[in-house]
């Protein structure tokens, strides 16, 4: 099964959902007051290592390599922490 195109898809916009959330935080001035945007940027940087090892996994063609594994762990780690995320800056708006 050939996801790496999905998963360097879906890393491409959840990373771009971490960067509204950061920027978001961060005009409304309630970035000191929350950890929200640091777990937001843990969650960036999974994602950005799930688009690097997705990439070379496509540009390789070889399935089952470590980046192949690492990519999928990546991915799952950056869902992880913008869950987090998202639930710590719900929880501090409100």
């Amino acid at each position: 099964m050939d996801r790496h195109p999905n998963i360097l898809n879906a890393s491409s916009t959840l990373l771009g959902i971490c960067f509204v959330i950061v920027t978001g935080l961060r005009i409304s001035r309630l970035s000191a007051h929350t950890i929200g945007d640091e777990v937001a940027w843990g969650a960036a940087l999974m994602f950005l290592a799930a688009i690097g090892m997705s990439y070379l996994t496509i540009r390789r063609g070889q399935d089952g390599h470590w980046h192949d594994r690492w990519a999928d762990k990546a991915f799952l780690a950056g869902v992880a922490l913008l869950t987090i995320a998202t639930l710590i800056t719900g929880l501090e708006l409100r």
